[in-house]
């Protein structure tokens, strides 16, 4: 049984940037972090914003936690475990991903 959806090609994805994806009727942001060649997926949902925008932020790292700041109001999401930097309270939900010959994909 084949639980990884494909999302796109590696490629598709600019370094250090995220796309969107529809998963099931959820909204999924996909980062490719360039320097270590790795993926990460989380909630597209801005739970402080309250708006679909996570895909749009910018990724870097605070201390040696990578993660991405929303667009809107600027706050930072641990890209391993959805949690806000400013407020621990506060999670998004995180999604196993990987890179398959060069296809994005993410386990339902």
């Amino acid at each position: 049984m084949n639980n990884w959806l494909t999302i796109c090609n590696i490629i598709d994805i600019a370094p250090n940037t995220g796309v969107c994806a529809k998963v099931g009727e959820k909204q999924v942001a996909i980062f490719f972090h360039k320097r270590t060649d790795a993926l990460y997926a989380i909630s597209n949902y801005d739970p402080i914003g309250k708006a679909n925008v996570l895909s749009r932020g910018i990724i870097g790292s605070i201390g040696d936690r990578l993660c991405v700041a929303s667009p809107l109001y600027k706050q930072h999401f641990d890209l391993q475990t959805g949690t806000c930097l400013e407020d621990p309270s506060v999670h998004i939900n995180v999604y196993k991903v990987r890179q398959n010959s060069g296809l994005v994909q993410i386990h339902q």
